[in-house]
């Protein structure tokens, strides 16, 4: 009951992040490739400041991961936990009939962060 306790919590902590719309936004730019805050800016039209303090949040709350190439930081999502959430909504909601083989793309992906030890065993939890 311990165990179920706590992936509720965390599931909680994931949708109370995401109750955020710049947040999904982000995240559903994110769920079709690696982009660095420039292009989300373009793309999403959300001004640097907040996009940069939105970014934060998502990745203290380990929604996404970053790498630095030259002076750019890219940004991608964390886990497969979060493609399949976000590439679920993303099909939901954006009505973009690709959005399910993006989703299936990136959960195969080898470039996700490798977070998977970290993830609860839900099937196996009493």
């Amino acid at each position: 009951m311990v165990k179920k306790k706590a992936a509720a919590g965390k599931a909680c902590s994931m949708l109370k992040t995401l109750a955020n719309e710049d947040r999904l936004m982000i995240l559903c730019q994110l769920v079709e490739g690696e982009k660095n805050v420039s292009e989300l800016e373009q793309l999403l039209g959300i001004r640097q400041p907040t996009l940069s303090q939105q970014l934060s949040v998502l990745r203290e709350e380990e929604l996404v991961s970053t790498k630095r190439v030259g002076k750019y930081i890219y940004y991608k999502l964390a886990s497969r936990e979060v493609v399949q959430i976000i590439g679920t909504l993303f099909a939901l909601y954006c009505q973009d009939e690709n959005a399910l083989i993006v989703q299936q793309k990136n959960s195969s992906s080898a470039g996700l962060a490798d977070t998977d030890s970290n993830q609860p065993d839900l099937e196996k939890q009493d």
